[in-house]
């Protein structure tokens, strides 16, 4: 069988989306060794993502750039020769043609749902095609099952047409790191340890300012004087968040990171006291299972997918509920047996998702007639 995976994503940034990409193909590699790929990348890309040693991977360069407004006709006209049997296309949308079959991956409907938290691009270029990829693809994969029923109940896809297959860590954040790492990896950032962590792009669907608030309740009502680091890039609207920051005058409490790599990340995970993730909506939930991989425990909202990827390991809150994220912060911070209870079950639960899974499922559909 010849199978393509659209690997173009990558070379325009380095997110979620392409680092799942990434991580199934290198776990393919491994358990597959008869069946032919095809990997796309963008002609600009001086990284391959195929694996050197997989004789049956091969590169492909394509002209035709991610997310262009006639991505779907000229992906399609450039693979066509590839007389592929099975296409993976892992950002949500396919080419109108180019495969037998058609295999999407769906990773949240959070541009229908909470379009005022996008960039006018990402909206226009995912809610304006969202339908017809659902329609036009042969078989979905899901990220969770939230994701799942979110295709099956707004956008009437068949319940035999999408399957959940859920993702899993970098191995780098299941992997030891001793405290003379962890010690060096504080220095370098000039941070204390036991800081409460937050990690994702500053958008408003990660609400952030919740936890800023709490924060600050926790800072001028309990004198908790752990500083809250946020690491990640400034995204749509981020501006507000930083002025509110500075109104309530905890600017020098407050540490943001941005391009922090995913071996110092893992780092920062084991030195904090704790990750909080508020998001409004999530489509899988990354950070929370990197933490519970680095002995971190997290408090995260009580909505969409977070539920499904932290299990009985973390606490839970309403996203907007000031008074409860500072409450559940406090008890983290001070409840030392508390902690040591929630760092042993979020090992246990970050153990049920493995790249070696989600590769034998991904493989599974591809082989099948779905």
């Amino acid at each position: 069988m010849h199978i393509g995976i659209d690997c173009r994503l990558p070379f325009y940034e380095l997110g979620g989306i392409s680092q799942y990409t990434i991580h199934l193909i290198r776990k393919l590699s491994d358990i597959d060794k008869e069946n032919q790929y095809a990997i796309f990348h963008s002609r600009k890309d001086s990284i391959s993502y195929v694996p050197d040693s997989a004789g049956n991977f091969l590169r492909k360069d394509l002209w035709t750039p991610s997310h262009h407004l006639i991505e779907k006709w000229s992906f399609a006209a450039e693979i066509i020769r590839n007389r592929l049997d099975v296409l993976h296309s892992p950002d949500f949308i396919p080419p109108v043609f180019g495969a037998k079959r058609r295999i999407i991956t769906v990773h949240d409907l959070n541009f229908l749902y909470y379009p005022e938290h996008l960039e006018p691009d990402s909206r226009r270029y995912y809610a304006g095609q969202i339908k017809w990829a659902a329609n036009s693809a042969n078989h979905i994969i899901a990220d969770s099952e939230y994701t799942r029923q979110d295709l099956l109940n707004d956008l009437n896809v068949p319940r035999e047409k999408v399957t959940t297959i859920y993702l899993a860590a970098n191995p780098i954040y299941s992997q030891d790191h001793d405290i003379e790492m962890v010690e060096a990896a504080l220095a370098k950032y000039s941070l204390p340890a036991g800081f409460i962590l937050f990690v994702g792009t500053l958008s408003p669907r990660k609400n952030v300012r919740t936890l800023v608030e709490a924060y600050n309740a926790l800072f001028q009502e309990q004198g908790v004087d752990l500083p809250l680091v946020i690491v990640g890039k400034k995204g749509w609207q981020s501006r507000e968040l930083f002025e509110r920051i500075h109104e309530l005058g905890i600017d020098k409490h407050i540490i943001h990171l941005e391009g922090i790599q995913d071996d110092d990340l893992a780092k920062l995970y084991s030195a904090a006291s704790v990750l909080a993730l508020p998001s409004y909506y999530e489509g899988f939930g990354l950070p929370p299972l990197e933490a519970m991989h680095c002995g971190c425990p997290v408090i995260v909202s009580n909505r969409s997918s977070l539920p499904e990827i932290v299990g009985d390991a973390g606490l839970y809150c309403e996203p907007d509920d000031i008074n409860s994220w500072a409450e559940a912060l406090l008890t983290v911070i001070s409840n030392s047996e508390q902690r040591l209870q929630m760092i042993e079950a979020g090992h246990k639960q970050a153990d049920k998702f493995t790249w070696s899974s989600t590769a034998q499922k991904t493989l599974e559909l591809y082989l099948g007639d779905k």
